[in-house]
């Protein structure tokens, strides 16, 4: 595929920054989009510099309008739609399940699986009409198993890996493939917010890993890009677990 064009949502930190940056190295065209105007065209500068075309578009993925403007953008400025990351997500409020609120499912759920059901719905419309294309949805290792004080978000990403493979049913037969990356912890800000900002309980965290650290952000943005390509033409309707072993136990 000759300089495909990427979407990325959720693209100003952590993952989906990466992955903007490893899709750029690549030499994609790049549509990235996210809520901070500022943030957003400073990233696309860098990745300009790089060489790559990159274009930010402000968009937020519980706004259905937002959403269809975001991709209308993206294929009136290429023509067409290769690759979509729907990487934009929250961790929520870690809380026992008895302790849970309205607020915090609402917000979780609003985010990570409307998100990612609007942003499914209008990528594969122009997909299907392409009869081509490679959608990479962000789940996690908390999508596969359960998480003793993080059930909402344990709740969303399980649903998003339901979305991804039925999505990959609809699209199988038109070339459209649709798969997930489940990361287990990323040494972010997200993974320092899961742990309450203690060293401590990130350590004891990281401990239950199999190989006893964190994963790089870089080391997911590989994986999403093999994803998206032609090197993983047969591979659709999975979720490919990115966790240092966390689920293997």
């Amino acid at each position: 595929m000759d300089h495909p064009v990427v979407l990325i949502t959720g693209a100003l930190t952590g993952i989906g920054r990466a992955t903007a940056f490893a899709f750029a190295r690549d030499g994609a065209r790049l549509v990235i989009s996210g809520r901070r105007d500022d943030a957003g065209e400073a990233l696309a500068g860098e990745l300009r510099q790089l060489g790559a075309e990159a274009h930010y578009i402000r968009a937020d993925v519980r706004s259905e309008a937002d959403v269809s403007h975001l991709i209308d953008s993206a294929v009136g400025r290429f023509g067409r739609l290769d690759i979509a990351v729907n990487n934009a997500g929250i961790e929520g409020q870690s809380a026992p399940v008895t302790e849970q609120s309205t607020a915090n499912f609402e917000a979780t759920f609003a985010t990570n699986v409307l998100g990612t059901v609007l942003a499914l719905k209008y990528e594969m419309r122009v997909m299907l009409k392409q009869r081509s294309g490679s959608i990479v949805n962000l789940s996690s290792a908390a999508g596969k198993v359960g998480m003793a004080g993080a059930s909402v978000y344990v709740a969303s990403k399980h649903a998003v890996e339901g979305l991804t493979k039925s999505a990959a049913l609809e699209g199988a037969a038109a070339g459209v493939r649709v798969n997930a990356v489940a990361p287990g912890p990323v040494a972010t800000d997200m993974l320092d917010r899961f742990t309450g900002g203690s060293e401590q309980v990130k350590a004891g965290f990281l401990a239950t890993i199999p190989v006893k650290r964190s994963a790089t952000v870089e080391e997911i943005a590989r994986t999403i890009v093999f994803l998206g390509s032609d090197q993983a033409r047969y591979l659709t309707g999975q979720s490919l677990a990115v966790d240092g072993g966390y689920t293997a136990q």
